[in-house]
């Protein structure tokens, strides 16, 4: 006789909408192994539509057509700077102003899938600019986009001139595709301590807490942060002062740090297309984390919050331990 399928999970209170739950973190760190879902993992991730694989071909357009040779850049020179900085700050229009265009300005999707129903901000006294969008766009812009340009012109100086080790094709043609698998999975470890640092007090209060402005997101909340924090975010690119990589995988890696944080704070879980989903966006574990504060501190990729007691995945029941936890300190 077949069993009836298990009841739906009771969800989170106050949201709007709220995806499938229990959130499930990345497969590969659970015991005993789950070939199944590893596969489906990576599916989803690399052989669908989805950030990675557009990542990697949008790293390739650029390494292709908007890059400068390692030749070029062997001598600091403000033509290739400039180049970079213009393509870097064309991509962080066309992401986050397209989805902010798309989702909040024309609301082409209404608020289908969207987590908070509540609009974005236009005043507050927190925010330096009068609104949370104006707010956004300057310190994504100007910080972010300032700080993204200057890792980028670092490492490929240095590439240039061989203080770092370079990675070809033909030196390990295994290793070259493995480490654009590896590159997410490495760039949510860094993230998680980063993150977990940026919460002690006094760099709250000096940085983070520019983040935290933002409680409900929109995509130019991904990036909209204080200069100190932008270091920290994207110095994850310093592992390959001694991991070699090759210039492509500098730009993906950079690109993935910089414009999944516009996408992954987009308000909506997926991209609908004649009421379809076509391409996950914005995380709601991480829409948690900004609403909630205490959770949520890294991404699926790696299970740090759930090792350290501090994932939320959507349900009522680890809401209620939120709130138990609370309740205990005070």
């Amino acid at each position: 006789m077949a069993h009836d399928p298990d009841p739906p999970r009771e969800t989170v209170p106050g949201w709007y909408h709220v995806p499938d739950v229990p959130i499930a973190v990345s497969p590969f760190f659970s015991w005993p192994p789950q070939p199944k879902r590893m596969a489906e993992w990576l599916s989803d991730r690399w052989f669908r539509l989805a950030e990675n694989s557009i990542l990697v071909v949008l790293a390739l357009i650029c390494w292709a057509w908007l890059q400068p040779s390692l030749e070029q850049t062997q001598t600091l020179s403000l033509d290739w700077i400039a180049a970079i900085w213009l393509r870097n700050m064309g991509l962080m229009l066309i992401v986050a102003g397209g989805l902010h265009w798309f989702f909040y300005s024309r609301k082409k999707q209404g608020n289908r899938l969207k987590y908070d129903g509540r609009d974005l901000m236009t005043k507050g006294r927190q925010f330096s600019f009068g609104g949370q969008v104006r707010d956004n766009m300057f310190w994504t812009l100007s910080s972010g986009v300032g700080i993204w340009t200057a890792y980028e012109v670092g490492l490929f100086w240095a590439m240039g001139n061989g203080w770092v080790p370079v990675l070809g094709w033909s030196d390990n043609p295994v290793w070259f595709v493995l480490l654009f698998l590896l590159t997410p999975v490495w760039i949510s470890f860094h993230f998680y301590w980063v993150h977990r640092a940026l919460h002690w007090g006094p760099l709250y209060r000096l940085a983070h807490a520019l983040h935290h402005r933002n409680i409900n997101v929109g995509p130019w909340s991904g990036l909209s942060m204080h200069p100190v924090e932008h270091v920290l975010f994207f110095s994850s690119i310093l592992v390959h002062l001694v991991v070699a990589a090759h210039p492509l995988h500098i730009l993906f890696h950079m690109q993935h740090q910089a414009l999944t944080a516009a996408t992954s704070h987009t308000g909506f879980e997926n991209l609908l297309v004649k009421d379809r989903k076509q391409l996950a966006l914005g995380t709601f574990h991480h829409q948690m984390h900004h609403r909630y504060f205490e959770v949520n501190y890294g991404n699926l990729e790696m299970p740090w919050d759930k090792w350290f007691g501090s994932f939320h995945d959507g349900t009522a029941e680890a809401h209620a331990r939120l709130k138990d936890r609370r309740q205990r300190r005070g």
